[in-house]
């Protein structure tokens, strides 16, 4: 455990502190205006402590810190370590590595859009992030239809090309600037209106584009007349679904949350030009313990961190922790002022209150569906139990599949279902290193065979055993795999084989299958683990195929090798990714340069 004697060496400066555990894993990392009172603070009686932070002590091996010129700087740094580290006791927004972008190459001639996962500074526009994935693609499927960008990834910094247009110009949804039918100044307005939508601003695109269609109706170009009268047609449709919740035409975000057992929800509503344009739930974890205000303050931090677009004012329904501080960091990221509201009348009250009954309305519907499917997998395992005749209810299920093609770049799977539901940080993959030939048998047995001996040898990654081992296969690969059991002496881990043709289920010593009801919730479990047993070992056979077949198709090319091949790969993914790629994308691969990326390109669009 960690000497508090140390904390007298700590500086009494800004900055950030670091707390490890005995692993040498990062636990926790928070901010301080000085170092050395901060820190010392956690070393005081467990009774003025909060429960989480009362816990988190004993785990605290060494602490270290990064002395900051101010606050604030300490502040951009914990945004940074607590994205990049995730520590166990910060407060976190759920899966945030995942939420996705909208991104317009502007760093391209004629820009197109683009779902991304990443934010990068690469001269492009960002998006988001957006919490619900399907309503953003929806935005994107309306933006194609109103203006209609490319969406190819072709090498447009020379056109005309010598391909014909796609079947997208034929049906209106691109204007074939491959063709050079639109120049590059008419296209980037375009892409100007896409921003402006993106941005909010519909009623003053629309305003704009009305001006432009009475202009090119007085000079008698009716046809592109016509065009910007489809499309404010089409944006005045989009603005009537959108509810006006403010007379104030400043362009705002409004946050508040609702708090419910061992979860929390903040929603946000994104208002521009007095428009609700969007609104996004974010769910948090590790806040037990915490108080609200300083809940909020660590999702605005982590939120605006990496938003693409900061507004003027931020309205919170209450208090937030370090409000002075977060008000000059993003003051400092937007280059002007920005305001943070606590409203305690008016209007603006008004409105975060509609977003806190939002937000809980939410949260009330998300641990409703939990609470049900918490309850069918109870249900599921309870079923199991019986089934199988096992003594425990079955909480962690291990499942295996091997994929193939004809015995070449042989794979196998190994996922994991705790109390019925995935547990992805436990799935593990195998490259069959013993086995020649499509041996699916001695193969199986190999998985398991590493499997459990990794975990007798004590590794950390693999220490926990099933309560139940389910193998995809009939009774010949739940032979094998009782087999590597019994020479492990680890027989007693209870096994079971799933047949996919008429879902049986195999058991040793027993000749006659389980057969399971069709409508039971332990039918239905199975198949899930089995199915996600078999994605898994299926998507990492098609990537190490697409490897070899990358490697393969390069190894020809003059002037590639294997440190470009290897940038290659790593960049563009597969050899579609490369295939598909322009010369601009190709030559700002690492390693590349602009006489290398033309003789990939040259390669594989002789070919085709």
């Amino acid at each position: 455990m960690f000497n508090p004697e140390r904390i007298a060496s700590f500086p009494e400066r800004p900055g950030v502190y670091i707390m490890k555990d005995k692993r040498g894993k990062i636990i926790y990392v928070g901010k301080a205006v000085s170092l050395k009172n901060r820190v010392r603070s956690y070393f005081q009686s467990s009774k003025n402590l909060p429960v989480k932070v009362a816990s988190m002590v004993p785990m605290i091996e060494d602490i270290e810190y990064i002395v900051t010129d101010s606050e604030v700087e300490a502040l951009i740094l914990e945004c940074n370590l607590i994205k990049f580290h995730r520590p166990k006791y910060n407060i976190l927004l759920r899966d945030d590595k995942q939420y996705p972008y909208i991104k317009i190459t502007l760093n391209e001639k004629f820009p197109r859009l683009l779902v991304v996962r990443k934010v990068k500074k690469d001269g492009a526009r960002y998006f988001g992030p957006y919490a619900d994935a399907g309503a953003m693609r929806e935005a994107i499927d309306v933006i194609r239809k109103i203006f209609p960008v490319r969406s190819c990834k072709k090498d447009l910094s020379e056109v005309p090309i010598k391909e014909r247009p796609c079947l997208n110009f034929h049906i209106n949804r691109c204007l074939a600037p491959c063709q050079g039918k639109i120049d590059v100044n008419d296209y980037n307005e375009i892409i100007k209106n896409i921003i402006m939508f993106l941005e909010g601003k519909q009623q003053t695109l629309i305003d704009i584009l009305r001006q432009k269609m009475e202009k090119a109706a007085e000079s008698l170009d009716f046809e592109w007349a016509a065009v910007l009268r489809n499309q404010i047609l089409a944006l005045e449709k989009v603005l009537e679904k959108q509810k006006i919740v403010s007379f104030d035409t400043a362009d705002k975000d409004v946050i508040a949350m609702a708090r419910g057992v061992g979860i929390v929800c903040v929603q946000v509503f994104f208002v521009r030009e007095g428009k609700l344009v969007e609104r996004e739930p974010f769910m948090l974890k590790n806040t037990e313990g915490a108080e609200r205000k300083e809940i909020l303050a660590s999702f605005i931090k982590q939120f605006y961190d990496s938003a693409s677009f900061i507004p003027k004012e931020i309205i919170v329904d209450e208090e937030v922790e370090d409000i002075a501080t977060i008000r000059e960091w993003l003051t400092r990221k937007k280059g002007s002022k920005v305001f943070i509201t606590v409203p305690s009348r008016g209007e603006k009250k008004k409105l975060a209150q509609m977003v806190e009954e939002n937000a809980r309305s939410y949260l009330e519907q998300r641990e409703s569906a939990e609470c049900r499917e918490k309850m069918k997998n109870r249900k599921a395992l309870e079923e199991l139990k019986a089934y199988l005749n096992l003594e425990e209810i079955p909480g962690r299920i291990e499942a295996f599949d091997i994929s193939n093609t004809q015995g070449a770049e042989s794979v196998a799977s190994m996922v994991v279902f705790e109390d019925g539901s995935p547990k992805k940080q436990d799935y593990r993959k195998f490259k069959i290193k013993t086995v020649e030939g499509p041996n699916d048998f001695e193969s199986m047995k190999e998985a398991v065979t590493r499997r459990f001996k990794r975990a007798l040898e004590g590794d950390e990654k693999f220490k926990e055993l099933p309560d139940l081992l389910l193998i995809d296969g009939g009774k010949g690969q739940l032979k094998y795999v009782r087999e590597a059991l019994r020479e492990l002496n680890l027989e007693y881990i209870p096994t079971i084989g799933l047949a996919k043709e008429f879902e049986h289920i195999f058991v040793e010593d027993r000749d006659d299958p389980i057969i399971l009801p069709r409508d039971s919730e332990a039918l239905y479990l199975m198949q899930r683990v089995r199915d996600e047993a078999h994605r898994f070992a299926v998507t990492f056979h098609r990537n190490l195929r697409a490897k070899r077949n990358l490697h393969s198709a390069l190894d020809d090319i003059p002037g590639i090798g294997k440190v470009r091949r290897l940038a290659l790969l790593r960049t563009l993914g597969s050899v579609e990714g490369i295939k598909k790629a322009s010369v601009d994308e190709l030559s700002k691969v690492p390693g590349m340069n602009r006489k290398a990326a033309e003789e990939v390109y040259n390669y594989f669009h002789k070919k085709i």
